[in-house]
């Protein structure tokens, strides 16, 4: 009896340090090699106080097993360079996220689909053992916030029991708060925020698709989405967290993004629309209650995990945005 105490007490504790804050996190790219030198002192240096770490599963369209901490991915996905990263990030006093997600060559999460019964059951069953793996260790090392899923817009549409039953499983292994990322046009249709702590949305709504809009006209792309998320907010009373949020450093970013990726390394760089687009976010949303803050997307710690496009891709590392980011989380 007294050691249940002490865990609901230590619980209680650790939510109550968390409450009101605002989160101005950065995702930290898992690297494929350990660290040559400590990458938490530049994000330091940007004035983000929370870390989000992304260990990636595998998933084949069709397929119903979920593949991860495998010997041939990434060192920071898998035990050891997550543990390493974790370490490394509170000796810095930075608080984390944990946000396990599964990747699908040639697919996304949103399309997760199955005909039968008997395949979504060993799906899911593959997926609670991934999931609870990483949740294992975000309460071994008293992490304070873990993400239970991205953008898996079928699933939690048609598969909401299933989504209940994991949360309530992973609240038995995990004490810190919990949050869900839905997909910016999923967020509405989830059918279990009143069982997390947070709405967890992947903010990239398409606001103009123009080559470089300014931050004026930004805001008022905003404020019509802006309205629709307060009022979801409100009617869900919890603070909504933007699980990611980000703009490539190319020409027309604020717009499509995910066709702007496709295309990515053929589109001109423009920083400076990069820039604008995070200024327009935080003047839309840093001074409402109902917001929580978010992660960045995204980072790469002593520059590596990147895919070969470094100046046209999300980190603002040595760009012109960098210097909004930090004006932006050094209010906070």
């Amino acid at each position: 009896m007294l050691i249940r105490i002490t865990i609901f007490s230590f619980c209680v504790l650790f939510l109550c340090d968390l409450f009101g804050q605002r989160i101005d996190g950065l995702t930290v790219v898992a690297p494929p090699r350990s660290f040559t030198s400590d990458p938490f002192v530049e994000v330091e240096d940007a004035a983000a106080d929370w870390v989000c770490f992304v260990p990636y599963g595998f998933t084949r369209n069709g397929e119903t097993d979920v593949h991860y901490n495998l010997e041939w991915q990434w060192w920071g996905e898998r035990d050891a360079g997550l543990i390493r990263s974790i370490e490394l990030a509170k000796e810095h006093g930075l608080k984390i996220m944990l946000k396990p997600q599964v990747y699908m060559p040639g697919s996304w999460p949103g399309d997760l689909h199955f005909d039968t019964e008997s395949d979504w059951q060993a799906w899911e069953a593959s997926y609670t053992a991934f999931i609870l793996h990483w949740a294992e260790i975000a309460n071994t090392y008293e992490l304070e916030l873990f993400c239970i899923g991205t953008e898996f817009k079928l699933s939690t549409r048609e598969r909401e029991s299933y989504w209940r039953d994991l949360i309530s499983t992973i609240r038995d292994t995990y004490c810190g708060e919990l949050t869900y990322s839905a997909n910016w046009d999923e967020y509405t249709t989830v059918a279990f925020w009143d069982a997390l702590d947070y709405i967890g949305v992947s903010t990239y709504f398409p606001l103009l698709e123009e080559k470089e809009p300014t931050v004026k006209s930004l805001l008022k792309a905003w404020k019509p989405i802006k309205k629709k998320l307060k009022a979801f907010s409100e009617s869900e009373a919890k603070q909504l967290l933007f699980t990611e949020f980000g703009y490539l450093s190319v020409d027309g970013c604020c717009g499509k993004t995910w066709e702007l990726e496709k295309q990515v390394k053929q589109t001109p760089i423009n920083e400076q629309c990069q820039a604008n687009g995070l200024e327009a976010l935080f003047e839309t949303h840093g001074n409402e209650s109902w917001w929580a803050g978010g992660f960045l997307w995204k980072w790469f710690p002593n520059g590596m995990g990147h895919e070969g496009y470094v100046p046209r891709d999300y980190t603002p590392q040595d760009k012109l945005a960098l210097q909004t980011l930090k004006y932006y989380y050094e209010q906070w």
